[in-house]
């Protein structure tokens, strides 16, 4: 497939490819398989250099929008996840708990890891996230975004084995009561404090602060398991 100059303006700068690159992604004109054109494609059809959308593509997939298989190419939305049919299985047997008390293990353990392996780059997304998420007045759009900054922390944190248990749990949260709960749980007064405890998060990634990264992490964990409780109990008393 090529782009044509009706698809993607002529850019002259990153965030002018990134920009456009951006709507083409979720146009929601792409094939059924939804594979983006080669890097070259783009360059020429934008006419700026290959780094220019390499950059874009890499804003875009910590973003969740896009990802990349080597020798296969690029396409838009996350990439098959194997353990969506296990997360399916024992989701309906699984309790709140269970899953805050499994992120309380996996996640800060992977944002130490993130901490001491993130490069500037990955740093610049991840606040480019916390910002997306603060400043949308659209729910399922802060969830989408803080969706992307658990799962960006959890790949950069480069351990397979503990990123396909956060996949597992990912998938099981993804679940419309999952949602509905999170949904309940948020606030403005929530909103700004999830903010702030993002901020000081990426704050301990930037310095390399494996055990205030780790620390972080588990505060906004708690904080989230205890604003659910609260949600799972109005909700019971509202049934009764």
């Amino acid at each position: 497939m090529s782009v044509t100059e009706n698809t993607i303006l002529e850019a002259g700068s990153f965030a002018d490819v990134l920009r456009q690159l951006r709507r083409l992604v979720t146009s929601g004109e792409m094939p059924e398989d939804g594979k983006l054109p080669t890097e070259r494609e783009m360059a020429e059809t934008l006419g700026v250099g290959r780094r220019a959308v390499r950059r874009a593509l890499e804003a875009l997939e910590s973003e969740g929008l896009v990802w990349r298989k080597q020798g296969k190419g690029t396409f838009i939305g996350q990439p098959p996840d194997p353990t969506g049919a296990l997360a399916a299985a024992i989701a309906g047997q699984t309790r709140a708990s269970e899953v805050a008390e499994a992120r309380l293990y996996i996640e800060p353990a992977l944002a130490g890891l993130c901490a001491a392996r993130a490069k500037p780059d990955d740093v610049r997304r991840m606040r480019v996230l916390v910002e997306r998420i603060h400043q949308t007045a659209d729910r399922n759009a802060a969830e989408l975004w803080d969706g992307a900054l658990h799962r960006m922390i959890a790949r950069t944190a480069g351990n397979r084995v503990l990123l396909t248990a956060f996949s597992l749990l990912d998938e099981i949260r993804a679940s419309d009561v999952w949602r509905e709960l999170r949904e309940k749980a948020r606030d403005p007064g929530s909103n700004e404090l999830y903010f702030q405890q993002h901020m000081q998060l990426v704050d301990c990634i930037e310095r390399g602060d494996v055990i205030g990264a780790e620390e972080a992490m588990r505060a906004h964990l708690n904080t989230l398991s205890e604003r659910m409780r609260h949600a799972i109990e109005d909700s019971e008393a509202g049934d009764d």
